[in-house]
Parts: C-alpha cells; structure tokens; sequence
C-alpha cells in the first residue's frame, strides 16, 4: 500500500504541522519518533548526511527533509478541492500525456510508479477487474480514469476551456520525429511554431526499446532519442501540447483554424505529421483482449510479462525485433508467421538463431484469440497453410506487429490521399491544399525510419520558409 513515514518528535513544530496537514487531508501515515527510536535516528542521519533534521518523511521509499506544506502537497497530489493519485510508468506514453496535462494546469498529483512500487499492481489489476491498465488515475478515492484523453480529465477536474489566441506560422499536427524536427528547423528559421500531439511526444519512435540505425547513435533508446528532439526543439522556443486530438481544421482567408477537444488554436501553416498506427489482425477476440493480454508495443506493455510465456504475430523487422527484446526478459517466445519465410532483413534472423527461448511457427495463420473463464488472454488458435491442421498455442500475452496504417483519416475531405491513405505530396512536402504540408509516415512513398523523418521535417520546413515568405 501506499507507505509513508514521518520521523519527527512531538516537541518539533514543523513536525506538528507536517501531521495536521496530513490528516487534514485524511492521508494515513506512521508516525516513528525519533527521542524513542535510536535506530530512527541513525537513519535521519543517513538520510541527512549525518545531520538530524526533522521531520524527515519518506513517501514509498524516497526521502523529503523538513518539507512545507506546499511541497507535501505536490508529491502526495493534494489540490484545494481534490486529491489525485496516478498509477503509472515512465515507459508509458499515455502516463506522460496525463502527467503533462495535470502538469500544464498546475494540478499536483502523486505519482506512483508501478514498477517500483509492485503493491501498486494489484490495486490497478482490481480496479480495471483483472487487467492491468495504466494510466490509472483516483480522484479523492472515490472517480477512477482509466486511460483517460484530456478532455475526460478536463471534466472530471473541472477545467475551464481556454481558446488560444496567439497567432502561429506554423501549427504542427503530430510530435514524432517529422513534426518535431520541422518545428526545430522553422524556429531556427524565426517562425514560431506549435504542436499539437494526441499522445505522447516521439511518436513510434518512442515506443522501440532500441534504435540501431540512427546515425550518430551505434545504440539508443527511443525514448532517450525522441527527448532529445523534444528537448532540442523546446530549446528553439515552441509550444508543445500533448493530449489534444484535432478535431477540425479550417480555413477563413490566409489563417486557418484548427479546433480540438479542449482548445482552439489559429496559424498561418499547417503540417500534418501524424504518423501511422499498429495494424490489427482483424480475427475473433482480437478487440474484446486488447489490454487484456493483445497488445501491440513491447516497450509499453512489455514490463507485464516478465519471466511469463508470450506469442509474437509478425516476420518483418518489427515482429522480429520486439520478438528478440521481449527474450530478453519473458519466459518464452513463439514468433508466428503467415509466410514460409520472414520478410525481416538478414541482421535479426541472423540473431534468432542464438536466443534458446524464441521458437518460430512459420507459414502458420492467426484464427482466434481464445480467452479463458475470466475473460482474459489464454490463446491463440492457428492453421497451418499447407496441411490445414489447426492447434492452439497457450501464452500470457501476444504482441502483435504486422505492419501500420497512416493516421490520416481526419484528413480525407481536406487533402488528397492516395488509396491506401497516405497523403500525396509534391515539391517541398506541399499538399493538394495551399498552406497545409505534409511529412513523415502518414506521406506517401515515406520510408518508416527516424532518419528518414527527420529528412522529411526538414523539408516540409522549407516548404514553410517558401510559403510564408
């Protein structure tokens, strides 16, 4: 449970006062008093380097010395009218989207990593009857958010709805490595710049454990990459927004109008970077077991499955290199392919070879996702192409990657899409429609690669220059 200690003594006033705050604001805690405690002492004094200051409280294993009360405020989550508590992790995208909401409306919260704190897993497991979701987030014990967009947490807080009324050059829909990389470049170029992004900043990119072909990089994470663009790109001066889900876009003369779930926001330019999402099988159970066992990201949801038995759907680079760093950690992964071979280049089939818990099922079709009496995960049914044999393959989990879908749906009646639904683009990014450019996975012909996002950021930003000039 959540564990807090306050080392103090009854003769201390900063100790009196760290206590009627916590009970003002029913926040159960142990008090350890440090004149009857020799062996509390010492840690204060560990804690303090060698000095006894009191109070001393410890909030799930790490130390605040002598904290006001605005302090005990910020990392316990308590608000004027409301107390919220976020169980999350820092590998979660949609947790770093909720944090920087609450975050950008000056909103305290206690953040609980599940990672670190495991008591925290049965409760978010209990709370969402057997599936292990986060974020989760508690208001006053009493309204819990699953996964919540913005604007559930807008309500559910009572935030006012504030327009924007600042006028950008260019307004960027997408924070992956093309949005973030043009925004670099149009702020170098003196035009100020907003981003909006549904999720979390860094897109796909963000969520690949390891990323070995990025040049300058021999290896680095996603996660560390995408911060460093974000970082690099805040360092230029723009804006960026996390959580907001375009709406609508129009156009009145030379400006146009985008509108999302909370705001609305004006600019000279747009650029569509919106990336793709993680293509569906499409077979019986498939929806009903998302988050609940059918997953489709491994840096995510990965953590859950650790020591346990995991199916990869997939042969291209993807399948096979979450497949090998999922090994790293699971108890055994079955790789199922619908081809005879893989599709993936010869640098990860090369390096199956050498992993003893990876086992691969080829030319084998995908059927159904089979769940067992609570609803949750059990299987996957699969045929084999050549003598139609069918057989069930039990697991905890399976991941799926078998390819993405560009996430230009919104855009359909605005510019022209091509028939798989990527948007057409000619010279410098630009679109069928004046003003609005176009790049990164959602264009057409893009190569699905970071360095091959961050071309195309630089390009559209040209695009910008030429336009607005």
């Amino acid at each position: 449970m959540n564990q807090i200690q306050l080392y103090g003594a009854d003769w201390c006033p900063d100790c009196r006062r760290a206590k009627a705050y916590l009970k003002e604001n029913n926040i159960q805690y142990e008090f350890i008093d440090v004149d009857l405690d020799e062996s509390a002492t010492k840690r204060v004094e560990s804690i303090n380097n060698g000095k006894r200051i009191i109070p001393t409280v410890i909030i799930n294993g790490k130390p605040y010395t002598n904290p006001n009360n605005d302090q005990l405020a910020s990392v316990l989550g308590i608000n004027e009218d409301f107390r919220i508590v976020l169980y999350g992790a820092d590998w979660c995208p949609d947790c770093r989207k909720s944090k920087a909401f609450l975050n950008d409306n000056k909103i305290n919260y206690q953040f609980i990593d599940i990672d670190k704190n495991e008591w925290s897993i049965p409760i978010i497991t209990k709370i969402n009857n057997g599936k292990r979701k986060i974020p989760t987030i508690v208001i006053n014990e009493e309204i819990v958010l699953v996964e919540p967009e913005n604007e559930e947490l807008r309500r559910a807080l009572k935030i006012d709805e504030v327009k924007e009324e600042r006028i950008f050059d260019t307004i960027i829909i997408g924070g992956g490595a093309a949005g973030l990389t043009t925004s670099i470049y149009a702020q170098r170029d003196r035009f100020n710049t907003l981003i909006l992004e549904k999720k979390t900043i860094g897109g796909n990119a963000f969520l690949t454990e390891k990323i070995e072909n990025y040049p300058g990089f021999t290896s680095i994470s996603g996660p560390a990459l995408m911060d460093k663009m974000e970082e690099q790109a805040r360092t230029y001066g723009a804006v960026i927004k996390t959580g907001e889900d375009v709406i609508s876009i129009d156009r009145d003369k030379e400006l146009f109008s985008i509108k999302t779930a909370t705001k609305s926001y004006l600019g000279k330019s747009i650029v569509l970077s919106t990336g793709s999402t993680y293509r569906r099988l499409g077979i019986p159970g498939e929806a009903e077991l998302i988050g609940a066992g059918v997953h489709f990201c491994a840096t995510c949801d990965g953590a859950f499955y650790r020591g346990r038995d995991i199916i990869v759907v997939g042969g291209g680079n993807s399948a096979l290199e979450e497949g090998i760093f999922l090994a790293g950690f699971c108890k055994s992964v079955k790789i199922i392919h619908i081809q005879p071979e893989f599709t993936a280049s010869e640098t990860y089939i090369e390096k199956l070879a050498s992993i003893k818990n990876i086992t691969t099922y080829m030319n084998k079709t995908s059927l159904e996702f089979v769940s067992n009496e609570q609803g949750l995960f059990k299987g996957l049914k699969i045929e084999d192409n050549s003598t139609k044999e069918q057989a069930l393959l039990t697991a905890d989990g399976v991941f799926i990657f078998i390819g993405l879908i560009p996430n230009t749906k919104p855009f359909k009646n605005l510019v022209e899409l091509d028939k798989r639904g990527f948007i057409k683009t000619t010279g410098l990014a630009q679109t069928s429609q004046k003003g609005i450019f176009a790049a990164g996975d959602c264009r057409e012909g893009a190569i699905a690669q970071v360095a091959a996002a961050t071309g195309e950021g630089v390009l559209a930003s040209y695009g910008i220059r030429d336009y607005l000039k």
